[in-house]
């Protein structure tokens, strides 16, 4: 199949995702309109928009009345037990379900759009796109200090419903997609206008991806000063990203080099891809393991933090039933959770070989992005909230 051929096969996979898509919003919202009670108010409303609606008020619920959705600070098993249709913030069985094949199906659109935009041949978007990745996390953090600020202190919510809503899981992850979508989109018309080269558009798109983190960053740093937060322990604590990033660069680095030296089949596949792959997830483990156990050592015991990972829950417990208190006393008990993201991130960097770049280099360089994201998202996160004291 020669190039025309396979660009032909996109355009018409495209128009047949396109028109899946279409055909699924008008069945839903179709259903909606039909039996309100049953699709919207019990379905869409409960397991999908009111746990984000909640969020948005930092809310322990939401409950939906004749009047409208209405946040809970308390009251909500009470609201439950009268028959009332509650929504709380976070995920459950049926919306993780519904957000997995809502997921997939948008992955396969963003493989297509890849294709037809011909990207992924040229390694530079890879790491063009490592801000955005920062962005997310940093994004979701807003809201966190939103939230942190009107909780401790009179002052109201800065970003309110329902524009915080954008910066709220899963809704964010949407908005990062379109802003990424967006630099890309900026640095191919400056390649269309002659502005710049097509082999460096992605520098136009690390550029606007840094802005954005910079800006976001720079936002939380003008929150937490600006607003009067005595008697708070929301502040600045420059030592604890130093911390995060420094030891997260010096583990990753190690240990590609040792792979690089024992195992180098391991890194041909992806190259300093693989290095940034075993960055981020190391950001993720170090980011939970110092919020875990080391907040004392770099003096901010007075700060606490449970982990977000249901898995490092998990793993923290088990941790905790399994080795003996004398040695959790000295180690801690969530360092098991680093050694996970640290094997998992080499496994899966070893499945990458040349082959796979050479089939199909879209779709390697698209589950890369995945896989990072996966880790520098909520490893930023942790970091930026605890940085903030938020």
């Amino acid at each position: 199949m020669d190039s025309t051929e396979r660009l032909g096969s996109v355009v018409s996979s495209g128009r047949a995702w396109i028109v899946t898509a279409v055909v699924a919003t008008v069945v839903v919202a179709g259903g909606a309109l039909a039996f309100p009670r049953q699709v919207y108010d019990r379905f869409i409303w409960q397991y999908f928009w009111g746990p984000v609606y909640a969020d948005a008020y930092n809310a322990r619920c939401a409950v939906l009345t004749e009047e409208g959705a209405k946040p809970l600070t308390d009251g909500c098993f009470q609201a439950e037990a009268t028959g009332q249709i509650v929504a709380r913030p976070g995920y459950t069985v049926i919306s993780e379900i519904g957000y997995a094949i809502l997921l997939l199906f948008m992955l396969v659109g963003v493989y297509f759009l890849v294709r037809r935009l011909q990207l992924g041949r040229n390694r530079r978007i890879f790491f063009a796109l490592v801000p955005f990745m920062f962005l997310g996390g940093a994004l979701r953090v807003v809201e966190d200090a939103t939230d942190a600020v009107v909780a401790r202190t009179d002052v109201g919510a800065v970003i309110g419903y329902p524009l915080n809503t954008l910066i709220i899981s899963p809704v964010i992850y949407g908005v990062v997609f379109v802003l990424t979508l967006a630099a890309i989109l900026i640095g191919l018309g400056l390649v269309k206008w002659d502005v710049v080269q097509f082999d460096q558009y992605p520098v136009v798109v690390a550029a606007i991806g840094t802005a954005a983190v910079a800006l976001t960053v720079g936002y939380i740093g003008y929150l937490v000063a600006t607003i009067d937060t005595s008697g708070t322990r929301i502040g600045f604590y420059p030592q604890l990203p130093v911390a995060v990033l420094v030891l997260s660069g010096l583990i990753a680095g190690g240990l590609y080099a040792g792979l690089d030296r024992f195992a180098p089949w391991v890194n041909e596949g992806t190259g300093l891809m693989g290095l940034v792959v075993l960055f981020a997830h190391a950001l993720d483990g170090v980011a939970n393991v110092i919020a875990a156990d080391w907040m004392g050592a770099l003096g901010m015991g007075f700060l606490g933090y449970d982990p977000k990972h249901p898995a490092n829950r998990i793993i923290i417990e088990v941790t905790r039933a399994a080795v003996p208190q004398s040695i959790i006393d000295i180690i801690g008990s969530a360092w098991p959770f680093l050694l996970v993201k640290i094997v998992a991130a080499v496994l899966v960097i070893s499945l990458f070989d040349d082959r796979i770049f050479e089939d199909s280099p879209q779709y390697a360089m698209l589950l890369l992005v995945a896989i990072v994201a996966v880790g520098l998202g909520p490893g930023t996160r942790d970091m930026l909230r605890a940085t903030f004291g938020i």
